[in-house]
């Protein structure tokens, strides 16, 4: 249920591919996530999006009342894919829900449908966000901001998501791809240690 593409030119493409159940994540599909990313430092660029019309409904609902909502493995995901030394980029077909909100907040840029809205409804099922989340949110769009979509569970939606400088752009459905590849294509002709340097410059 999870895909991974790698071109000839070091062009990692990781797609979360459950549609049928709105791509929600199993820890079976977590923990291959998670091991796609650790594998990935020989990667030139990465692309992480979903199939269907949601990029994620986070954890399986099912799996969530029996731990999944509290496992560690969200965390080693996150931390995976944000120590990925290539520039990353979530391309994001739909709306994120709770966890799988760490996965896009872990890449370099996030690029959204007009339809994609953010949520993370972890105080209404009684779960506390990954500490991970918490911070990377904080640190894109504010404290404010991050209490509003974690505390207050409110629903934002791609053009706030974009005022609010959590998305850096939204394009249509069909140029998703081509514009995720259009914006590491830079990168996947540079040497890898320049882009490397400049990765690490911008942290």
């Amino acid at each position: 249920m999870i895909g991974l593409e790698i071109a000839e030119n070091g062009l990692w493409t990781v797609t979360i591919n459950r549609p049928d159940k709105a791509n929600s994540l199993t820890g079976a599909m977590l923990t291959e996530l998670a091991e796609i990313a650790e594998r990935a430092q020989d990667a030139r660029g990465l692309i992480l999006t979903g199939s269907g019309k949601v990029f994620s409904a986070g954890a399986d609902l099912d799996e969530a009342r029996a731990g999944l909502a509290t496992s560690p493995v969200w965390e080693r995901l996150s931390n995976a894919l944000a120590a990925v030394p290539c520039l990353k980029v979530a391309a994001l077909n739909g709306t994120l829900a709770g966890g799988a909100n760490g996965m896009a907040l872990a890449c370099d840029m996030r690029i959204a449908v007009p339809s994609a809205k953010f949520f993370y409804p972890v105080m209404k099922l009684g779960y506390l966000p990954q500490p991970s989340d918490a911070k990377r949110l904080a640190a894109l769009i504010g404290p404010a901001r991050t209490k509003m979509v974690l505390a207050a569970g409110q629903k934002i939606t791609a053009q706030e998501a974009y005022d609010y400088g959590l998305v850096d752009r939204i394009v249509e459905p069909e140029v998703l791809m081509e514009t995720a590849q259009d914006l590491l294509a830079h990168s996947l002709e540079a040497k890898p240690e320049i882009a490397t340097g400049i990765l690490e410059m911008c942290r």
